[in-house]
């Protein structure tokens, strides 16, 4: 069955700052990331937290017993414009007892199946995942 497509509505309020709405969400959206995240930021953003919420649900749906997660995405930009992601290294912290081959698994299920903001994205995009884990 298809997802109903996703519906945002933007509303200029001054300089480069928009407020974004969607469903019953709001955001302030900030082209200089003063009054709210830029869209780049909110890109970055939502490619961690797809992969993140990923990892924690097959990590559960595995009876992976984990305390915490916490994922951070360095992303790189062309130099030139439309400044463009051109790279991103996701790193995951994972506290708890979990088997690193489990990790592995949720992470490389994310990327290569489930995360459909990564799919959504440009295929030449150099991206990286890393995790490690606290006991």
């Amino acid at each position: 069955m298809a997802k109903p497509p996703v519906i945002a509505d933007l509303v200029w309020q001054h300089d480069l700052v928009f407020a974004a709405a969607s469903g019953t969400q709001r955001i302030t959206v900030d082209g200089d990331s003063k009054a709210g995240v830029s869209p780049v930021q909110m890109l970055v953003i939502s490619l961690a937290s797809c992969m993140a919420m990923d990892v924690a649900y097959i990590l559960t749906k595995g009876r992976q017993r984990f305390r915490a997660i916490r994922s951070r995405i360095v992303a790189e930009r062309a130099p030139d414009t439309p400044h463009r992601v051109v790279s991103a290294i996701v790193t995951f912290s994972i506290e708890g007892d979990v088997e690193p081959d489990a990790v592995e698994r949720a992470i490389a299920l994310s990327h290569d199946k489930y995360c459909s903001v990564w799919h959504s994205m440009r295929e030449d995009i150099a991206f990286t995942t890393t995790y490690d884990i606290q006991r």
